[in-house]
């Protein structure tokens, strides 16, 4: 039966009786595929925008912990109240999964419409804050104020994707997110230089593709039957709502945040080695999102069955999720790893062909990370396990781990001891700090698990 007939009885069976190893490739399948156009789409920005000059491509980067931001709103929102709403719905409550819901849907329009207020006030500042040099901030306060103005709707965007899938609608998540990245690429050429609009056409796109997204799935929520209504009048304004809410979602706001922040220091690292580095360690951080989403986008097919069966305390299923997503993870990445390896100088200069600087830089900043990738199953998918079955604080400290706790520190010393070396190698230093931070933190939630599964068997 489709995902479009399901009673909500129907799907709750479906979560908690189909075997993990058909369940999860089936809600993920869509997820991965949204990740992995998102992901194009932020490539092709870069793309083109490299195509104007080294400048104009580093300013992207630049921009990118601006979106960065925006994002770790609607992802701390989106996944805190899809997760609280899977293990509602484990525990049959529709009603307060209406009310979570709406909560964090308008929460996350409003704050949204703050950053647009407070940023187009800032914006010669805010640029030169995230490490925009003379050269790169003009093409950054013309990327950067378009992207402002989309700023609410991308957050809504966020919290109604995450939504979606909570409640098995990954597939109706994937038509709103694809339809925005695909006609994003598709009009990133027409409007940089078909309408001679540089650098301030790629934001342009960019915003009108996430208003095509969030009006396709605002549709989603609205009319597609059996699906969580967002009605104003369902908000609920409780401290206990927000704590809850931000409980889940803290792990997102420290991955997402900690990205952001992790961002700007990797610019301001690189400023004094000049645009060609920025340039070159934008394209690879672009790079090496689009081979993590698609982890990433397996893992979100992991969480609301993780959530669902947790709250219906069916606990050998999330154990039996967890490892068979690793397992598949692992593989994944390395295979991935492999090949961008060896593909490195190929893959930067499809970039910026004509600066060498840009590809050497960018070349082994690319194999130093792929010597790592395989480790981000682990660090991803403990992330995952722990922040949907409500272990907020450990999935915060997790999700830290790689973007703040280990990278941070690296960026602040290696590359002044080190130079361009150090640079590249910070990101790897951090992966390897973060697994052996994710095996000590996870050994005894597995433990946990693994009791309490052991227990309901007797």
């Amino acid at each position: 039966m489709k995902n479009s007939e399901m009673t909500r009885e129907q799907r709750y069976r479906m979560m908690t009786e189909t075997p993990v190893s058909r369940l999860i490739p089936r809600l993920a399948v869509p997820t991965i595929i949204s990740m992995l156009v998102t992901s194009i789409y932020n490539m092709a920005d870069t793309f083109f925008v490299s195509q104007i000059n080294t400048s104009a491509s580093a300013a992207v980067g630049i921009i990118f912990s601006l979106m960065a931001m925006i994002q770790a709103v609607g992802f701390t929102l989106g996944m805190g109240g899809g997760n609280y709403i899977s293990r509602t719905l484990g525990k049959r409550d529709d009603e307060m999964a209406e009310r979570i819901a709406a909560t964090a849907f308008f929460t996350a329009i409003f704050v949204g419409f703050l950053m647009t207020v407070s940023g187009i006030l800032f914006l010669d500042r805010l640029v030169l804050l995230l490490g925009a040099t003379e050269t790169i901030a003009p093409y950054a306060r013309d990327y950067a104020q378009y992207i402002l103005l989309g700023a609410p709707v991308m957050t809504g965007s966020f919290v109604m994707n995450n939504l979606l899938r909570s409640q098995g609608f990954a597939f109706y998540a994937m038509i709103g997110i694809t339809t925005g990245g695909i006609l994003n690429m598709i009009l990133d050429p027409i409007f940089i230089f078909g309408f001679g609009m540089g650098i301030s056409g790629a934001a342009i796109a960019t915003v009108l593709s996430q208003c095509i997204s969030f009006f396709i799935l605002l549709s989603q929520c609205m009319l597609r039957k059996g699906c969580i209504r967002l009605r104003f009048r369902r908000i609920s304004l409780k401290p206990s709502m927000y704590g809850e809410i931000l409980h889940a979602g803290l792990p997102s706001l420290c991955r997402q945040g900690l990205a952001s922040a992790a961002a700007v220091a990797l610019n301001l690292a690189a400023n004094p080695f000049g645009d060609a580095a920025i340039a070159a360690m934008s394209i690879v951080t672009r790079y090496m999102m689009f081979i993590n989403s698609a982890l990433i986008g397996f893992g979100q097919g992991f969480q609301p069955v993780c959530g669902f069966n947790f709250g219906a305390k069916r606990f050998d299923r999330v154990l039996d999720a967890f490892w068979f997503c690793l397992k598949v993870a692992v593989v994944l990445l390395t295979s991935l790893g492999l090949i961008s390896f060896l593909g490195a100088r190929p893959i930067i200069s499809v970039f910026r062909r004509e600066d060498m600087d840009v590809i050497q830089i960018g070349m082994w900043a690319m194999r130093f990370q792929c010597l790592a990738l395989p480790l981000q199953a682990w660090i991803i998918m403990c992330n995952m396990l722990t922040q949907s079955i409500g272990y907020g604080f450990r999935a915060s400290i997790l999700a830290a781990g790689r973007q703040g706790i280990f990278l941070l520190p690296a960026l602040a010393v290696l590359p002044r001891l080190f130079g361009i070396p150090g640079l590249q190698l910070c990101q790897p230093i951090a992966d390897v700090g973060s697994a052996i931070l994710a095996a000590v933190i996870v050994s005894g939630v597995l433990k946990e698990l693994k009791q309490w599964a052991s227990e309901q068997e007797a």
